[in-house]
């Protein structure tokens, strides 16, 4: 059976047995602890935990997932055996509070014995030494003995919440292979192979591990599509299945090299890495240098040097999207839709990287003659990544067919040194700031309504690096106060200005209030002599606050205008939010069209002339993401978050200051738009009287 005949047939399996069939979600989970979705359970995560309800009791779905960065990473494994993949698809069916244990063993028991026609002889199963039950529902309905294992039996989202045993089913793909059955201690020797986990959630765990029956409990299954492939096509290697040889066929015609058993690693690495890179950008990840970004760019990195392995100089991945869109397009329609979008940003990609590819291997070449005992220093690792974009596994990879290691405790040793002057010249006097860790958070709750005649204590003063208890008229220095008004710069938006008062006299004219740590820093020029222990008055610029409050929230109309002009895939990539203008970073492949650019100031300027309430409300976090709200990917939220709803156009996470009808913002003005990266655009934008 071909991959299209196995997802038809398991989706229409278990449709008949009444489940909806959905469409897979996306690579991007709307998750801030995950990178990618790297399971089929990552979209129902909420719907487990009681944070949302579902809206059928029972789902079939084949979700794409990734796994290569952080906890979940199987990068390092690809291309040297023939089961890892940082791309895969998972099989999934799920119960919510409908059927449980029988019925979901019964219909994997079905499926795979009767409908597959699986040997049931050389399926073993397993059970949680704890689940009688599970155990003989095995025993009733396949008259098998299921092997009863701890740990690896059983689920949990945590340390405490939803949890519960699992059962497993093993295929053994025969005797001549090594290892022994699950469980035993050469299990890992490859005989046999996990074809299926259904979990049974039927507990809730406290923090002293006491588990209480749930009153729903939930069924979450998973079974990965290549190892079906492998074991229905009669392989013993994933890369051999249907799909895998025809990509690597297609790899064969663009590097004009025949696959064979010297070069197998690197045509499976290009293989995995084609479906990585190309599921991820068309979800719309950007290769970059942070988060997703960056483990998608060492991807591509990656099967661009195994490209080179092979001899090939030129374009790699963008030459061999349109096989993967031939594979796999009418399952995934979104690669076709997104064709040209993919193809473009691969290609600026390869094109970059091929230069600088060339550039360190200059360098490298040059420092092979110069090692000692085999060991290339941290310090040109560390120059190859910060020079030419080198990740570290890319050098490790490219030295260890020469017998080289990298001293990867000197690299790491680079890499910390320079996040260190980098926090330094960044930061500036934050740093001098954050060694005050005496001084208290800055009180600035009333940020968001100024506060009349505040009375405030001047609690530190910094003037040319050192803090003094006294600042005379004519000195530049940066006041911290017990509690303020000003909003200090934060999430892209530029700090408030004002001045400090005491009494009628103005002691500070503030030109910008900053933040270091969870200190307000008020940054000016000293007007009249001001010590610290005084007792002052924060008072802001209104009309700057005002119109500052007008280009955030035009931000957000325009973030939502460019996904309906453009595509949903657009995400904000940076911003600065100033008084006089603003700029706005997005994902998206290529220069927008004058067409396309009117047609979203246009949008923008009617919502503008519809004066839409704009709401402002504080709320926990699982109530924000219930509501749909956008979060900015890389900020860490905590449980309680303010969401800004612009009419039903614009739902945000946003610690900003906003107006609170759309009308107030008068008119925006798009003056610019321009490339600042690989697939990352930049738009500039007037509001308020300066765009009319």
């Amino acid at each position: 059976m071909t991959y299209d005949e196995i997802r038809k047939l398991y989706l229409g399996y278990f449709e008949k047995h009444g489940h909806k069939v959905v469409p897979s979600a996306s690579l991007i989970p709307n998750d801030p602890s995950l990178l990618f979705t790297v399971a089929g359970m990552v979209p129902w995560k909420d719907i487990f935990l009681g944070r949302a309800a579902p809206e059928y009791p029972r789902v079939v779905d084949v979700q794409k997932c990734i796994r290569a960065g952080g906890k979940h990473n199987d990068l390092d494994e690809v291309g040297f055996d023939g089961r890892h993949h940082t791309f895969f698809e998972m099989l999934g069916n799920w119960s919510f509070g409908d059927y449980f244990k029988e019925e979901a063993i019964t219909m994997s028991w079905d499926l795979l014995t009767n409908v597959l026609k699986l040997d049931p002889n050389r399926i073993v199963v397993t059970t949680h030494i704890s689940d009688d039950e599970a155990t003989a529902i095995w025993k009733k309905v396949a008259g098998k003995d299921a092997i009863r294992l701890d740990k690896d039996n059983w689920w949990s989202a945590g340390d405490t919440g939803p949890c519960g045993p699992c059962t497993e089913m093993h295929y053994d793909m025969g005797n001549d292979l090594p290892g022994g059955l699950p469980g035993s201690p050469d299990e890992d020797g490859g005989r046999y192979v996990e074809l299926w986990n259904d979990v049974f959630m039927q507990y809730d765990r406290d923090a002293n591990g006491n588990l209480t029956p749930l009153p729903k409990q939930n069924v979450d299954t998973g079974a990965g599509l290549e190892r079906w492939a492998a074991v229905l096509q009669g392989k013993r290697d994933n890369y051999d299945t249907d799909l895998f040889v025809h990509l690597m066929d297609a790899i064969s015609d663009v590097v004009h090299v025949k696959k064979d058993e010297n070069n197998i690693a690197s045509f499976k690495v290009i293989a995995d890495h084609l479906r990585s890179v190309g599921f991820a950008i068309a979800d719309g990840v950007i290769p970059s240098n942070t988060d997703r970004g960056y483990v998608i760019r060492r991807i591509l990195r990656r099967a661009m040097r195994h490209g080179q392995l092979l001899g090939h100089k030129g374009a790699l991945l963008s030459e061999l999207y349109p096989a993967l869109v031939t594979e796999m397009g009418a399952a995934y329609p979104e690669l076709a839709h997104e064709q040209a979008h993919v193809v473009e940003i691969i290609r600026n990609e390869e094109n970059a990287f091929a230069d600088m590819l060339q550039s360190g291997m200059k360098l490298l070449e040059s420092e092979l003659p110069k090692l000692q005992d085999k060991m290339l220093p941290g310090a040109v690792a560390f120059k190859l990544f910060d020079t030419y974009g080198f990740p570290l596994d890319l050098t490790q990879m490219i030295l260890r067919d020469k017998g080289i290691d990298v001293d990867v405790a000197g690299f790491e040793k680079c890499m910390n040194e320079q996040k260190e002057r980098s926090r330094a010249d960044t930061k500036g006097t934050r740093v001098l700031w954050e060694s005050r860790t005496e001084l208290p958070a800055t009180d600035d709750v009333a940020k968001y309504a100024p506060v009349d005649n505040m009375q405030s204590k001047v609690l530190a003063i910094l003037k040319d690096g050192e803090f003094v208890e006294t600042a005379d008229s004519g000195d530049n220095v940066e006041v911290a106060l017990d509690k303020t008004t000003f909003y200090g710069t934060q999430g892209g938006q530029v700090g408030d200005s004002g001045e400090l008062r005491l009494g009628g006299d103005v002691l500070v004219n503030v030109t910008e209030a900053a933040r270091a740590n969870n200190i307000v820093i008020h940054k000016g020029t000293v007007a009249k002599t001001i010590n610290v222990g005084d007792v002052v008055t924060p008072v802001i610029n209104a009309n700057v606050r005002a119109q500052t409050a007008r280009a955030h929230t035009a931000t957000h109309l325009l973030q939502a205008a460019l996904r309906q002009v453009l595509n949903t895939d657009v995400e904000q990539r940076g911003s600065r939010v100033a008084p006089d203008s603003v700029r706005f970073d997005f994902s998206f492949g290529r220069a927008m069209t004058d067409d396309e650019k009117t047609q979203v100031e246009n949008i923008v300027n009617d919502w503008i002339k519809q004066d839409m309430t704009v709401k402002h409300e504080e709320m926990g976090i699982d109530e924000a993401k219930s509501r749909g709200a956008m979060a900015l990917f890389g900020e860490k939220y905590g449980d309680v978050v303010r969401v800004i709803t612009a009419g039903d156009v614009s739902c945000e996470l946003c610690g900003g200051t906003h107006v609170y009808h759309t009308g107030e913002i008068i008119k925006a003005h798009i003056n610019k738009e321009k490339s600042v990266a690989s697939g990352i655009r930049r738009i500039t934008m007037s509001v308020g009287n300066l765009a009319e």
